[in-house]
């Protein structure tokens, strides 16, 4: 199954231990994902512009197509001389409600500073 759409995120630095980095996350998902998460993401610059490392890991809650519960979503990801490279994958066995069983992979684009997700996922029956 996939789910498409668009979230804002606000991003709440906790630390100014440069070049390390930790914040917090706070976002709202819109379209076939409607739901809000909290997280926490750690970062680090590496010694050439554009080079860099995050981890972060969110709680998303709401609605996806229909059905309602919550998830985690574990992100890594890394940037070498501005070359991205981005895994955000669901959590094992971290689906609730109707969204138990829930496993999938997300990814993102940036376009004009516009945050769009493409969610590929699947929902495995209770055994």
């Amino acid at each position: 199954m996939n789910a498409h759409g668009t979230f804002d995120v606000k991003l709440a630095p906790q630390s100014d231990e440069f070049p390390l980095g930790r914040m917090t996350i706070d976002k709202q998902f819109h379209g076939d994902l409607e739901a809000t998460s909290k997280g926490q993401m750690l970062s680090i610059m590496g010694e050439v512009k554009g080079s860099a490392g995050y981890v972060a890991m969110e709680k998303v809650t709401g609605k996806l197509d229909g059905r309602e519960g919550s998830f985690a979503l574990q992100h890594s990801a890394t940037m070498t001389r501005g070359v991205p490279e981005l895994h955000v994958i669901v959590v094992p066995d971290s689906g609730t409600g109707a969204l138990k069983g829930i496993a999938g992979r997300m990814t993102i684009d940036i376009v004009e500073k516009q945050h769009f997700y493409a969610f590929e996922y699947e929902i495995a029956a209770e055994k």
